[in-house]
């Protein structure tokens, strides 16, 4: 493929999400390892890009690798406890260095304008400050964490403020008490709480991994709280994934609409998550990004759309808007990101017992997951609710489909009767029938 033409392919299906993330807040972690890995200078450029396009950005940052060198160089072991290290005098010394070269040279990179590089042109003023309150984790378990401490709360009303000015907010792995100590955060703590204070719309954990998997190793796309509690539960309490499944499944509770686990070590995973419907890592939400349900007159567009390709090749009879509206209460879709990409049809008929199923339709782009299971699935479930005993479905294309589905062939005899007079004989349609 033209590899012109296919970015211009790329670029004017993203632009929905363009429009729909402009004015948006979103808060990105970006753990210490990216930035130890070299990755820190195409993940500022992305940011740079949201930027432009009119994203809030907040950042949030770690620092665990850079400050386990520089205990190393000193021969210092931390004492670690419950997947925390102990922050003595001696070890928040190096953090609060360590953080303060981190927020250095992520300003640093946020400012270069050099002609040739992907910042030219872009002016971006990187804040930041006492913008976290954090108190001691105190003794636990015998063991007294010293200045190792826990997010209190985000100070939301003054990142706003710098958001509203167009300033890009860094936050450290630091937080401030009211007795001027500072002390040592988590950073995937930092970002949920940042992200929950703001209400934000999007919560986006960069970290190793490209997201969740399932026993087979494929990639879970899509879990709510509930679903990813069993994986929080066997994460070892010190893994990257028990923080950022934790952080991922509270701001999911308390309200951000989306949170996305990517990783750094893919230079696309960011943009591909952000302008593409399907995206590349998992996402955690209380909200369905898939759905099956129902559909209303809205949806109309979107069902002629994904029907009109099968009724040009024959494969479904055409059906005007006018038809659509009027049996629109007889339609199920799935919507994924607001657009149709499945539906089918139950229709009734007065006097009987025996339903249409008809229209059963997925996007040639997902027909891989199962959809057309999950539509007769439901469809079969509410004829059911509604006292029907049997279905039948008229197809030239898909016989094979249906009988794989416990369908058996029937005659025309054994429909009801309006069906039986409106029968096109110009089509041939096969007569399928199940039992419920």
């Amino acid at each position: 493929m033209n590899t012109r033409f296919s970015f211009v392919d790329w670029f004017r299906h993203s632009s929905p999400y363009i429009n729909a993330h402009r004015g948006r807040t979103f808060v990105v972690l970006i753990e210490g390892e990216a930035m130890a890995a070299g990755r820190g200078e195409s993940l500022i450029q992305d940011l740079a890009l949201l930027h432009t396009l009119g994203v809030n950005l907040v950042v949030a940052f770690g620092i665990r690798p850079q400050v386990n060198a520089a205990l190393a160089e000193e021969g210092i072991t931390p004492e670690r406890h419950a997947g925390r290290w102990v922050a003595d005098e001696a070890i928040m010394a190096k953090v609060e260095r360590v953080a303060a070269e981190q927020r250095l040279w992520l300003e640093a990179r946020l400012s270069l304008g050099l002609p040739n590089t992907p910042l030219h042109g872009i002016e971006l003023t990187a804040v930041s400050g006492n913008l976290v309150m954090a108190k001691p984790l105190g003794v636990r378990d015998g063991v007294d964490f010293h200045r190792s401490g826990e997010v209190r709360r985000v100070r939301a009303a003054g990142i706003r403020a710098l958001l509203e000015q167009k300033a890009l907010v860094l936050l450290p792995p630091l937080g401030y008490s009211s007795t001027g100590e500072v002390f040592d955060l988590d950073a995937a703590d930092v970002a949920q709480h940042a992200a929950v204070a703001l209400n934000a719309d999007k919560l986006i954990l960069l970290g190793e991994a490209d997201g969740l998997r399932d026993e087979a190793g494929l990639l879970l796309r899509q879990l709510s709280p509930a679903e990813a509690a069993p994986l929080l539960q066997s994460a070892s309490p010190d893994s990257e994934l028990a923080r950022h499944l934790g952080a991922a499944c509270e701001a999911a509770l308390h309200g951000v609409s989306r949170t996305h686990l990517l990783s750094w070590r893919d230079a696309d995973a960011l943009l591909g998550e952000l302008f593409t419907r399907d995206g590349v890592g998992t996402m955690i939400t209380q909200h369905r990004y898939e759905q099956l349900r129902m559909a209303e007159v809205s949806d109309i567009g979107g069902l002629l759309e994904l029907l009109e390709p099968l009724e040009r090749r024959g494969m479904l009879v055409p059906r005007s808007r006018e038809r659509l509206e009027h049996d629109i209460d007889d339609y199920l879709v799935i919507e994924r990101d607001g657009m149709i990409i499945g539906c089918a049809a139950l229709h009734r008929f007065d006097g009987s017992k025996l339903g249409e199923l008809a229209c059963v339709a997925v996007h040639p782009d997902y027909r891989s997951g199962a959809r057309g299971e999950r539509l007769l699935a439901e469809v079969e479930r509410i004829a059911g609710r509604r006292g029907m005993d049997s279905l039948f479905a008229l197809t030239t294309h898909t016989a094979h489909w249906f009988l794989e589905h416990g369908f058996i062939q029937a005659t025309l005899e054994e429909l009801p009767p309006l069906k039986r007079d409106a029968y096109n004989h110009a089509r041939k349609s096969k007569v399928l029938l199940k039992a419920l």
